[in-house]
């Protein structure tokens, strides 16, 4: 399909990236940042992810929150780590760092209100996969900006794992478009007004992946 290239972020500094990011929010909801992070932090992102996995500290996800939690493998078939924003690792805090300045920088373009910001690695094993969903809760709204940053070298179309970002449009009808999970890029977008799905991986498939959220 045709992408909106105003909404994929090719930048030359920190002050344009943020920028350019509270912009394509303001204005299609959504936007790719290609190198959001350089290539040493996400990779040693990607480093810690992998040994974590090894060391047995992932766990199946599950969908719905508290008392409606459920695991549905038919539904989605990852695993997950959440970051203890509390005492992160030094690489997840030169991460959690970047995120914090976006958040406020958002606050401030767009007023929206954002209050902190959670997050977890995920795994998806070859074959696994997350059908369609919004990153709401039907129970609770307090989601508002979702941020997933890749952590995966050399992937390739023929590896699977794309993230397929539905595109509401005014006529009724709907598009969508496939982003690659290429290592240093994040896909950022408004929590409640895209549904989304990640399509069955061939290979093993990291993300590290989070939410802005206001207050309950």
């Amino acid at each position: 399909m045709s992408l909106d290239i105003g909404s994929f972020i090719k930048h030359s500094a920190d002050q344009d990236l943020f920028a350019e990011v509270i912009t394509a929010l303001d204005t299609t909801g959504w936007c790719v940042v290609p190198d959001f992070l350089y290539a040493d932090s996400w990779q040693a992102l990607a480093a810690e992810a992998k040994a974590l996995h090894e060391d047995g500290a992932f766990r199946h996800a599950g969908v719905g929150r508290k008392s409606t939690f459920q695991i549905r493998p038919e539904i989605r078939n990852d695993q997950v780590l959440w970051i203890d924003p509390d005492n992160p690792t030094a690489i997840q805090n030169t991460y959690l760092n970047r995120i914090e300045i976006l958040r406020q920088r958002i606050n401030q373009g767009l007023m929206l209100g954002l209050f902190g910001f959670e997050s977890h690695f995920a795994l998806y094993p070859e074959g696994s996969f997350y059908r369609r969903h919004l990153d709401q809760f039907s129970s609770a709204s307090h989601r508002t900006v979702s941020c997933i940053l890749y952590l995966n070298d050399d992937w390739l179309p023929e590896h699977g794992g794309a993230l397929r970002l539905y595109m509401p449009q005014a006529n009724g009808e709907e598009t969508h478009i496939d982003i690659m999970p290429q290592g240093g890029t994040a896909v950022i977008f408004l929590s409640g007004e895209f549904e989304h799905e990640v399509l069955p991986a061939h290979r093993e498939r990291f993300s590290l992946t989070g939410w802005f959220y206001r207050r309950m």
